[in-house]
Parts: structure tokens; C-alpha cells; sequence
């Protein structure tokens, strides 16, 4: 059965094997995860599992005696929202997530995933919203080199020519220029699990994850398998 679970990235350090290897890894605070609705291919035309990360409280909507209504909280879960985790049989939910896995149907509403389906040696992917750089130039984003930096140069850290003049006309779709950077989904293949904490539901994946720390993560089962 394939595995799948929501994180949060704590922050990176280094641990030691016992060999004396010194290897750099990222925490993950993985779960604990709750089933919140499991789609089938008789039902819903795939396989699939979805699931909640991170408790979120109910939104709060009063009415005063003038009958004006009053928001409590605002940003809590909504009413649709609260009657699909009530029929899970969770509380509300920050996260959701679908991942598309064989055996889907394996899975029970309600059914809690922790950090334990995984293990160390483990091949994974890790999907997240690498950080956002805001608007930058060709050199940042796409690691042109720039010109002379002498007092006669004109041109610096500018893109440098965008195409022929009459032929072809245009600027071709793809042309590496200056832009928004960073702030879009990304996914590391094949990082390898270092070590599990199944008591603190901790995950150490060897190397470097995409977003800012309390980002949240989604890991999976490989799809490449490396040599």
C-alpha cells in the first residue's frame, strides 16, 4: 500500500551516523494526520484518500437583539467544512490534502496517520511552496552572467538581447527574463529518510525541502527510484 502523510518543516541540522558521516537533514513534524474522506473508483471514478493536518477551530457567527450578525471568528471552519470533518468524526482541520494512491480503499474515515509509515531507508517526495523572492532580475532568478562592470560598459546585469529585430519578430515563449521568482509548487524527488521519531512524530529526510519553516509539506512514496 503506498503512503503518504502532511507535514510541517520544522528547520534543517545535522546528525551523525554511526559510521562518524556527518549529514545534513531537514525536520519534519509529520502528523498525526486523520482520514477525512476516502474516494473510490466505483463512487467517485478514482482512487483516492484525502486528509487532515493541524486542529482549526469552528467559525463563530452570532446575532445580536437588533438581529445584525456578529462574527466571533472569523476565520475558523466553515459550516459545509464542519459537516465534512462531523462525518469523518474529526475535529476541524487547518490542511487539506488528496493524494491519489493505489489501496485507497484500505484506508477507514477517522483512521489516524503518524509519522511511523515511515522508516528509515525510505525513498520519498516532498511537494511545497518553495519561498517567495518577489520580482527580480535575469541574473537572481536564472543565473546569467552579467557584462563588464568597467566605467565605459553600458551594460551590467541587464538580460542582454531578447531576439532578431525582423526575423522572427517576437520574443520566443520560454525567453529567460526578469520577473516574479519563487512562491510556486515544488517538488524534491527521490530524498532518502535518515530517521524516524514515532514518539515526537518526527521525520529527518536527508537534504534540503522546498518553503520557509512551519511550511506545510506534503511527502509521498517515491515515483523515481534512483540506482
Amino acid at each position: 500500500m503506498k503512503k503518504a502523510i502532511l507535514a510541517t518543516k520544522i528547520g534543517m541540522t545535522q546528525i551523525f551516523a554511526e559510521d562518524g558521516v556527518l549529514t545534513p537533514v531537514t525536520v519534519l513534524q509529520a502528523g498525526p494526520c486523520y482520514v477525512t474522506q476516502v474516494k473510490t473508483v466505483d463512487n467517485d471514478g478514482y482512487s483516492a484518500v484525502q486528509v487532515g493536518f493541524v486542529d482549526k477551530k469552528d467559525k463563530i457567527i452570532s446575532r445580536d437583539a437588533s438581529g445584525k450578525k456578529e462574527v466571533k471568528r472569523a476565520h475558523g471552519v466553515n459550516k459545509p467544512l464542519q459537516g465534512h470533518f462531523k462525518k469523518a468524526g474529526v475535529s476541524g482541520k487547518r490542511y487539506l490534502k488528496e493524494f491519489k494512491l493505489d489501496g485507497a480503499e484500505e484506508y477507514t474515515l477517522g483512521q489516524e496517520i503518524k509519522a511511523d509509515i515511515f522508516e528509515a531507508g525510505d525513498k520519498i517526495d516532498v511537494s511545497g511552496t518553495s519561498k517567495g523572492k518577489g520580482f527580480q532580475g535575469a541574473i537572481k532568478r536564472h543565473g546569467l552572467h552579467r557584462g563588464p562592470m568597467g566605467h565605459g560598459s553600458k551594460f551590467h546585469r541587464h538580460a542582454g538581447s531578447n531576439g532578431a529585430c525582423s526575423d522572427p519578430s517576437r520574443v520566443f515563449k520560454g525567453k529567460k527574463m526578469p520577473g516574479q521568482m519563487g512562491g510556486v509548487k515544488v517538488t524534491i524527488q527521490n530524498l532518502e529518510v535518515v530517521r524516524v521519531d514515532a514518539e515526537k512524530n518526527l521525520i529527518l529526510v536527508k537534504g534540503a525541502v522546498p518553503g520557509p519553516k512551519k511550511a506545510c509539506v506534503a511527502i509521498r512514496d517515491t515515483v523515481k527510484r534512483g540506482k
